[in-house]
């Protein structure tokens, strides 16, 4: 019910489709059924897949599609998973009322359920995360193969959501092969195999589509490609990188939990819960090791530059916080003198997203907010002037990415569309537009590769008129043209 009023929230007042990344999810998923060139190489590189295969029972519905429902509502229901399975875990490590604890925690943060909310890959790392512990956490007691293949299989999912996850396939199998007692070098074989098909397939994908194995990492679209030459804070500093990722977090989970779960866990170590905090732990260290080393920076408003940019990302904090959260409650309780230590910390932890309830307050919201004022003034602005002058049987030639999101909001199908994800006949019209550029439109944004296009195009002939320019501040502007066949004189 929760996940549920948050996704009707955060549709109620039309953020679903605020943060440009959510667009492009979105799109991705729905150009994977519905485009000129269909199919599974349509998911792309560098993001992962399986977020954007679980929209396409939803993706087709063009409803669900131009309001982001189709991206949300898988998304609600992998948290809703996550919940149950981190309570399940909690309650098998510790008690139930340290499951209710740290399921509480989980599930009130309004950052999460903001995330979970919009057509973004955290909620479903979440479950996959979640179900890699549950499946570990029982295997740890029953040895049991078909808890080894749970965790194994839930693995494997978690590789094709985040590429954190693939540093849980090492991590794991170590806790494997200590754990079991019988036939340890096979069950962690089994393990490791079916774990790292993910990774195996993925390499292969970028191999076979781009002829680079490690395209999604050093490629034209990576994170490295897009940060090349702008230096930002914590790069090359590991201090720098703690400081700006631990002030994310205390902005995403706020100061009580932080401090409180930062004491807990340090607690559930003593307790000898060890695998729990490993494994939790893996998420955040990946991405401070990112901030360090892989061009992933986070911007923060308190620390220079005073901006807004993957605040998100420390939202990989909250599972590790709410269990040691749930490892203080559960210690407190067994001096039985602290019964109800459990309900004052989830108090503690939340009481003060009851005293900052606006969403004003939540960073990842306002991030996505403050990112999206120019794109979502211009993507409106394009779609209102193409529902109004565009036939229904024109057909648009553009690049992809932000832009598609004109079509989305103008209810332009993508069969009806040419873009650089059709491949060789987009590259022949780019080179050779005299003879394959065919379109009624042409959408560009100024000095792209569309805009270059249109431009070489009317000096051999092919004669497209600006029809309208959408400037808005802070974005590039937005070129629309229409093609005029003139008769040969």
């Amino acid at each position: 019910m929760i996940s549920a009023l948050a996704v009707w929230w955060v549709a109620a007042h039309g953020f679903t489709l605020y943060w440009g990344d959510a667009e492009a999810h979105l799109n991705i998923a729905r150009r994977v059924v519905e485009a000129r060139t269909t199919g599974y190489e349509e998911l792309g590189s560098p993001w992962l897949p399986l977020p954007h295969v679980l929209m396409l029972p939803f993706v087709l519905r063009d409803s669900l599609w131009h309001s982001g429902l189709a991206g949300a509502i898988p998304n609600a229901a992998c948290f809703t998973l996550a919940a149950v399975l981190l309570f399940a875990s909690m309650r098998r490590i510790f008690d139930t009322a340290a499951a209710w604890c740290a399921t509480a925690l989980f599930v009130l943060n309004p950052n999460a359920l903001y995330l979970q909310s919009i057509p973004m890959s955290e909620a479903v790392f979440f479950a996959t995360l979640m179900g890699v512990l549950f499946f570990t956490a029982r295997y740890h007691d029953t040895e049991s193969r078909w808890d080894l293949a749970g965790a194994a299989l839930m693995c494997l999912a978690a590789t094709l959501t985040r590429y954190e996850a693939w540093l849980f396939v090492p991590f794991t199998a170590v806790f494997v092969l200590v754990s079991a007692s019988r036939q340890r070098v096979l069950q962690t074989l089994a393990f490791s195999v079916v774990a790292s098909l993910g990774v195996a397939w993925w390499l292969f994908y970028n191999w076979w589509l781009h002829g680079n194995a490690l395209d999604f990492y050093n490629g034209p679209n990576s994170a490295i490609a897009i940060q090349r030459g702008l230096p930002y804070p914590g790069h090359g500093n590991w201090l720098l990188a703690v400081e700006y990722f631990l002030t994310a977090t205390r902005l995403i989970v706020a100061p009580p939990l932080l401090w409180i779960g930062l004491l807990g866990i340090p607690s559930g170590i003593g307790l000898r819960r060890f695998w729990p905090f490993i494994l939790l732990a893996l998420w955040p260290l990946f991405i401070v090791w990112g901030m360090h080393s892989s061009a992933q920076p986070i911007f923060v408003p308190t620390l220079e530059p005073h901006s807004w940019y993957n605040t998100r990302y420390a939202i990989s904090m909250l599972p590790l916080l709410a269990a040691g959260a749930a490892a203080l409650g559960y210690l407190l309780r067994q001096n039985g003198r602290f019964r109800g230590a459990p309900a004052i910390i989830v108090f503690l932890g939340s009481c003060y997203w009851l005293l900052n309830a606006d969403h004003e307050n939540w960073i990842t919201w306002k991030e996505s907010e403050q990112n999206s004022i120019a794109r979502r003034a211009w993507t409106f602005a394009a779609a209102d002037y193409l529902t109004v002058h565009a036939k229904s049987a024109d057909t648009f030639f553009s690049t992809f990415g932000d832009v598609s999101g004109i079509y989305r909001e103008a209810g332009i199908h993508f069969e009806r569309t040419f873009t650089w994800d059709d491949g060789l006949p987009w590259q022949a019209a780019v080179n050779r537009p005299e003879l394959f550029l065919w379109e009624d439109w042409a959408i560009a944004q100024r000095g792209d590769v569309v805009d270059q296009t249109v431009k070489r195009a009317r000096e051999t002939g092919v004669h497209y008129d600006l029809a309208t320019e959408v400037i808005v501040p802070g974005a590039t502007p937005i070129e629309i043209y229409r093609r005029h066949d003139y008769p040969l004189r």
